[in-house]
């Protein structure tokens, strides 16, 4: 991956930490949300590209405010 850049670290516990990190992939720029055991990355995790990451900001956006649905199975992100 190409022009890697760590946004931000959550740590969990002492060896658990989610990465968020962004970066070009193929010439697609890319957000990579994953899960490190002891600083390596393991395959518990989302690669998705920019175009992508908008429509999953806009639900996790519809979830913090507490407007979803779910019952209704909404799609309209």
């Amino acid at each position: 991956m190409k022009d890697e850049k760590i946004i931000l670290r959550i740590a969990r516990d002492a060896t658990n930490e989610m990465v968020i990190r962004t970066g070009n992939f193929y010439n697609i720029d890319i957000v990579d949300i994953r899960w490190h055991v002891n600083s390596q990355p393991t395959k518990k995790g989302i690669r998705m590209n920019m175009k992508e990451m908008k429509d999953v900001h806009k639900a996790l956006e519809k979830i913090l405010r507490n407007k979803n649905e779910y019952d209704d199975n909404e799609q309209d992100v």
